[in-house]
């Protein structure tokens, strides 16, 4: 699944070549992906619209529109998109005609270029909000605060976890503790952190709370200077696959040596989800040790 830093490189992509440009034609032929909308008053009601901006909140992408609504994006776990592809790709779920756009002459009824949503799985979806207050609404169901905020601390993770007896693993995927963290930065989080996922979070003492805020914002800054991380369908705008998955500590690395002190990488699950880490660098937890 694209997390926050898959996330961010796409919309760092896209947002040039969006941004101005009109939605001359939209085409939705999954209605998983406009639901409850049919795809027909989705598609009208993006249909002649400007994007104004383009950004980004925890794993969405936001299309913030010229007549005040926002289009709320998420990708879930196979969902890429794609400018200009060719030749034209499978899995096509939503094909939009761009016209104008940043110096661009042609007007809003000239489509000079594609953009298409491609999702095998097809449990990608989008959200339609009237204004910016129903997209705040909207966000406050569902986010924390993202890694790189004033609000996202030490104290705070030590604050939010001291009553929640789940594995730490579990808690780090939680979007409403911290926007953006999936299953790769967690992984690797918990390791800079020297914190084993199935340890209880509220038995994490402020030092390791701390260590983990700063693993957690170690690792997104890593995989988005890397423009993340492609191990089954994450691409570019282009098609290209993101490079963090070559520097990797742990996640996906089980049999491997550990990059510190070289004791067997190993495989465990944890909160449902394949769990990587070092059982000498990350001590688990004496339940889990029996």
């Amino acid at each position: 699944m694209p997390e926050l830093p898959e996330v961010e490189t796409i919309v760092s992509q896209l947002a040039p070549l969006l941004e101005g440009a009109t939605l001359a034609r939209v085409q939705i032929s999954d209605p998983r992906w406009s639901a409850p909308l049919p795809p027909d008053a989705l598609a009208a009601a993006l249909e002649g619209r400007r994007v104004e901006r383009l950004g980004r909140r925890g794993k969405y992408i936001v299309w913030e529109l010229d007549d005040g609504r926002r289009l709320v994006q998420h990708l879930r776990m196979t969902g890429v998109l794609l400018y200009d592809p060719t030749p034209d790709p499978t899995h096509v779920r939503v094909r939009m005609a761009l016209a104008g756009g940043p110096n661009s002459a042609l007007s809003a009824g000239s489509a000079a270029h594609t953009l298409v949503i491609c999702d095998p799985r097809r449990f990608g979806t989008a959200t339609l909000c009237d204004d910016g207050r129903a997209l705040e609404r909207f966000f406050a169901e569902r986010l924390g605060p993202e890694p790189f905020d004033e609000a996202f601390s030490g104290a705070y993770l030590r604050a939010a976890l001291r009553h929640s007896r789940r594995a730490i693993k579990a808690a780090l995927l939680d979007q409403r503790l911290v926007a953006g963290v999936g299953n790769i930065y967690a992984d690797e989080a918990l390791f800079a952190a020297g914190v084993h996922p199935a340890r209880r979070a509220d038995r994490l003492s402020l030092a390791q709370c701390e260590r983990l805020h700063a693993g957690v914002v170690a690792a997104i800054r890593a995989g988005i200077d890397a423009r993340g991380a492609s191990i089954d369908d994450f691409r570019h705008v282009d098609g290209v696959r993101g490079s963090f998955q070559d520097r990797f500590m742990v996640h996906r690395r089980a049999g491997e040596p550990c990059p510190r002190c070289a004791t067997e990488i190993v495989k465990t699950v944890v909160a449902g989800r394949g769990t990587y880490c070092c059982p000498r660098c990350q001590p688990p937890p004496r339940r889990v040790r029996r």
